[in-house]
């Protein structure tokens, strides 16, 4: 029996750092329509988390997320959590 493993999202977030600058765009969905937003700054933190919504399906079976924190240019904090079609832009 073979496992089939989603795509890995968005494979650079594994080499951000803080102090970086990023642009990071997405795609949303709701219903039959879609679109793409985009946001960026300056990235605080990367860690990839328990999202606990396995706890009450199958506490086996755990789902992670991986999320980016970054800083607007205006001071506001952004986390983003990442999906196979996220593209991660560096800037600096």
């Amino acid at each position: 029996m073979s496992v089939m493993r989603p795509r890995e999202p968005a494979a650079a977030w594994q080499s951000l750092r803080p102090g970086q600058q990023i642009r990071v765009t997405q795609t949303v969905r709701v219903g039959s329509r879609s679109w793409e937003t985009t946001a960026g700054g300056i990235v605080r933190e990367v860690w990839v988390q328990d999202t606990g919504i396995h706890t009450h399906r199958a506490p086996d079976d755990p789902v992670w997320v991986r999320a980016i924190q970054f800083q607007k240019p205006d001071g506001e904090l952004v986390t983003v959590t990442l999906d196979e079609n996220t593209r991660i832009d560096v800037l600096s």
